[in-house]
């Protein structure tokens, strides 16, 4: 029988994808089923926890490899029958479905399979203990064209979770009891039969503190968390590309544990209705008119840093024809580009009379209508 979750299949790549498409799929997805981007959708909610719980395996080589060996093993198989009251794993008979052997005929700890028992917890470890530490935050920021190539400072406002401060994580009430939660009984964890392993995950009733408040905390709801919006100011190094990320230290959410991760910015740069980019080289297109393009003339053309250049354009230029501006171009790592001007020929829609009876004097003369 298949594995219930498999991770390849949550974020829709093949088990031979690469490290970027892994990543690629991870923020596609996770973009379009953010819970802020779904407001009111539980179910995304549940699907983004999903998605990042499968890039936190297959993003992690040595947790990826340990997952495809439990993969190949069938150590998920038998999941989609449901877990067992009391973490008991469902067992089948010798050949059964799936061809998975009795649950006791596991070596859990170690033997033959290599300890699978530890893998499970390798992979998914505490969660208790994930869910108090800090926790790296990452969004995707739009940034204009010429910020994106000349580097600059733009604001961003990143929603985090963070510990409730009125009951200081706890979900409880100021003044109010904590008890042992009878669910998982006080361990913050229940267990899930999977193919003859035990698979803890955060338990439902407490989420994973292993108590219960007999008032819940009004700010959070019980939750022990909250919503807060941070806004920052974000460097933008110059020559940033589109998919570029930026690592800002102790940006990101704050754990129970009192530390914060890091906050993780992808930008995503802004068309500009002048410029375009080719390597560190800017591209943009000037017009000029029919005469302009016959005897010849000079144009002002504007740069990157705003400023302008002059640019000769000789006596017969065509359509088309690309003229390059030296430096002016994107500077990254020491090196800099070029601006690359493409002269477009705009020829008239309308001519009065007399415009129209000199023209074709003049083709007449030059043998331009024969």
């Amino acid at each position: 029988m298949a594995p219930q979750k498999d991770y390849y299949r949550v974020l829709g790549v093949a088990e031979a994808a690469t490290a970027d498409e892994i990543k690629k799929a991870y923020r596609r997805l996770a973009k379009k089923h953010h819970p802020d981007a779904n407001p009111g959708d539980k179910s995304a909610g549940e699907r983004f926890k999903e998605i990042s719980e499968a890039h936190a395996v297959l993003s992690d080589p040595d947790k990826r490899k340990q997952y495809d060996r439990m993969r190949r093993l069938g150590a998920f198989a038998g999941a989609a029958r449901g877990p067992r009251p009391g973490g008991g794993a469902p067992r089948s008979g010798r050949g059964g479905a799936g061809g998975v052997p009795p649950a006791e005929e596991f070596d859990i700890g170690g033997g033959a399979f290599g300890g699978l028992g530890d893998l499970f917890s390798s992979i998914f470890g505490d969660r208790r203990e994930e869910s108090a530490r800090a926790e790296a935050v990452e969004t995707v920021l739009a940034i204009p064209f010429r910020v994106a190539a000349l580097g600059g400072k733009v604001p961003v406002a990143v929603p985090v979770t963070e510990p409730c401060d009125t009951c200081k994580g706890t979900g409880a009430a100021p003044g109010s009891q904590l008890s042992t939660c009878e669910e998982c009984r006080g361990s913050g964890q229940v267990a899930f039969g999977y193919g003859g392993f035990a698979v803890k995950r955060p338990c439902p009733a407490c989420r994973g503190k292993g108590k219960i408040a007999t008032q819940r905390c009004g700010t959070c709801q019980g939750g022990g968390e909250v919503r807060v919006e941070r806004r920052l100011m974000i460097d933008v190094p110059p020559g940033s590309d589109a998919g570029t990320t930026l690592r800002l230290k102790g940006q990101g959410a704050r754990g129970r544990d009192g530390k914060v991760g890091d906050l993780l910015v992808t930008f995503q740069v802004e068309p500009d209705r002048f410029f375009t980019r080719d390597g560190l080289d800017v591209l943009c297109q000037v017009p000029v008119n029919v005469v302009q393009a016959t005897l010849g003339t000079r144009i002002k053309v504007r740069t990157l840093d705003g400023k302008h250049v002059v640019l000769k354009i000789p006596p017969g230029t065509q359509p088309g024809r690309t003229f390059r501006i030296k430096g002016q171009g994107i500077e990254k790592n020491g090196e800099r580009g070029d601006q690359m001007v493409e002269v477009t020929v705009e020829v008239p829609s309308k001519l009065t009379p007399e415009q129209e009876a000199k023209l074709k004097a003049f083709a007449d003369a030059a043998g331009l209508r024969h």
